[in-house]
């Protein structure tokens, strides 16, 4: 049986189309729901062609790097591979999913966000009588831009150094280079959440031994987290993101010293806190520092490309120096949505 994808034309081209990626461009010329019913059924367009060249990226049997070269044509699908394999490297471990409440794919380095800004007042839920005004809530653009940041790591590797090397081998030193820059954007989300994203809205920080927090100043205690707690009504905490030295207090209170917990804790790596809410650790966290949020209401991520690739040096086996590079950027939604507590 012949199918379409053994037929199509691949070409430079098909990189760098303005709000077009080459995964969206294959797709498009060979959708993967004519495959329905098929042997092929559950490859993406990007896989079919990795099929029809015979190149396999996984496994003890991976082929050498070389394969993608064996003709002009499948070489314009080693961007593609590089990309992806650099993709898988920033989502695993990572936490942004977790503190962020939507993400907004945006084609520029500006942009504005939408916020809403309710008084006190606004806050009450009022019963609205007969004839009665309803009350408003406000949403208007940011007075300021949010500024995303490109994000990069700089592949230098002459071809005829890797070419003999297994895609599993090499995908491993391209899944660390998409951990560092996944680890660049969390520090980006990290600073608007406690410092705010340039339209004055940092979080409310909190110092312990100071009020409304009680306890003494370098030491947490469940008495200073459920004060924190308190201060988020309307919101939830229902996520902490803390540093390596927070997790440590936290793991030594007394509260956490359950059969269950401990019991999860040893057989999955999985904490649970106290009060409830999803425990993340992260050494991008300064030290002694804690943020609370309502992951559905603080933070918004801003994706201004995906991870991009020097496509023309990579098909052309011109490896040295090729960057690879992601634009994000944070914006704050609900300023009270995220507070900070620090110890001293």
């Amino acid at each position: 049986m012949a199918y379409h994808f053994e037929n199509i034309k691949l070409e430079k081209g098909m990189y760098g189309r303005s709000g077009r990626s080459f995964s969206q461009t294959l797709e498009e010329l060979d959708p993967s729901e004519h495959y329905r019913g098929t042997p092929m059924e559950g490859l993406d367009a990007f896989q079919r062609q990795l099929k029809r060249f015979d190149i396999k990226v996984k496994g003890a049997g991976s082929d050498m790097v070389e394969k993608f070269f064996h003709n002009s044509e499948s070489a314009v699908l080693f961007p593609e591979f590089v990309s992806r394999v650099v993709r898988q490297g920033m989502e695993e471990g990572s936490i942004l999913s977790d503190i962020t409440a939507t993400v907004t794919r945006f084609d520029g380095m500006d942009y504005r966000s939408i916020a809403s800004v309710p008084a006190e007042a606004d806050k009450k839920l009022l019963r609205v009588e007969e004839g009665a005004a309803i009350p408003q809530t406000t949403i208007r653009t940011q007075e300021n831009l949010v500024r995303l940041h490109k994000r990069g790591r700089m592949l230098v590797a002459s071809y005829e150094a890797i070419r003999f090397q297994r895609l599993d081998l090499f995908s491993v030193t391209l899944r660390q280079i998409g951990a560092y820059i996944g680890r660049m954007h969390l520090e980006d989300a990290i600073e608007v959440l406690m410092n705010g994203d340039g339209n004055n809205n940092p979080a409310a920080a909190f110092k312990i031994g100071t009020n409304p927090i009680s306890g003494t100043a370098g030491t947490l205690s469940y008495d200073a987290l459920l004060d924190f707690w308190s201060q988020f009504d309307p919101y939830t905490m229902n996520t902490m993101l803390v540093s390596n030295d927070v997790m440590l207090s936290l793991l030594k209170m007394t509260e956490f010293q359950n059969p269950m917990t401990g019991l999860n804790f040893q057989g999955t790596g999985t904490l649970t806190t106290p009060l409830g809410a999803k425990l993340l650790r992260s050494s991008a966290m300064p030290a002694g520092t804690l943020i609370g949020l309502d992951k559905n209401f603080a933070l918004e991520q801003i994706c201004g490309s995906e991870v991009t690739v020097e496509y023309d040096k990579l098909i052309d086996r011109q490896l040295e120096r090729a960057a690879v590079t992601s634009i994000s950027g944070f914006a704050k939604l609900f300023g009270d949505a995220s507070k900070v507590l620090t110890l001293k």
